[in-house]
């Protein structure tokens, strides 16, 4: 019998919260059923599985980046576009760290296909609008930002910039700044 007050969307959001406390990867049926204060087996009427339980955290984690992000781009285009996403990406990452970690696995199809990613991918692409890629290099320059945001968050939070003395966020706007350039200049393809 399922416990009352305890839901799938309750659970996830516990888990969202866990993660950004201990780490996604410490995140388990049993440490939820702790918090809960009831048994693992009686979460799952919940959830199907772990599996089910890290898909849907991560789409809770692509939803909520996705809904910063969007407020951040409103009436904004081309490099203030592109600040406004990269900013809203990096503060999410900072302030959730464990969520964020969630929005980076590799998710199944269905759940790749459903709309947190989906609308994450679609506003990624939106910012390109104004540098008027066109396929592949619109796939190409996704890649290269995502690259670019995850590398520069990830070596931030493992304090791989705190051995020089320039201030991250200066090296944040430049990498920003190298960003928009190969933009506005990307590369030919070769014919």
């Amino acid at each position: 019998m399922a416990r009352a007050g305890v839901t799938a969307e309750r659970l996830t959001q516990a888990a969202a919260e866990l993660a950004d406390e201990v780490g996604f990867e410490n995140v388990t049926v049993s440490a939820l059923a702790r918090r809960f204060g009831v048994t693992d087996p009686s979460l799952y009427s919940h959830i199907k599985n772990a599996q089910d339980l890290r898909m849907r955290l991560a789409a809770l984690a692509l939803t909520e980046l996705a809904d910063r992000v969007a407020a951040a781009l409103a009436g904004r285009a081309g490099k203030d576009a592109l600040a406004a996403f990269a900013g809203a990406y990096r503060d999410y990452a900072k302030e959730h760290p464990g969520r964020y970690a969630a929005a980076q696995i590799e998710l199944d199809p269905e759940s790749a296909a459903a709309g947190p990613a989906r609308r994450h991918a679609e506003m990624t692409r939106a910012i390109l609008r104004a540098y008027e890629l066109q396929e592949p290099d619109q796939t190409d320059a996704v890649r290269l930002l995502h690259s670019t945001f995850h590398g520069y968050v990830s070596l931030e939070r493992a304090g791989g910039f705190s051995h020089h003395p320039r201030d991250a966020d200066a090296s944040w706007s430049r990498a920003l700044d190298a960003l928009d350039s190969v933009l506005r200049n990307w590369p030919p393809a070769d014919v």
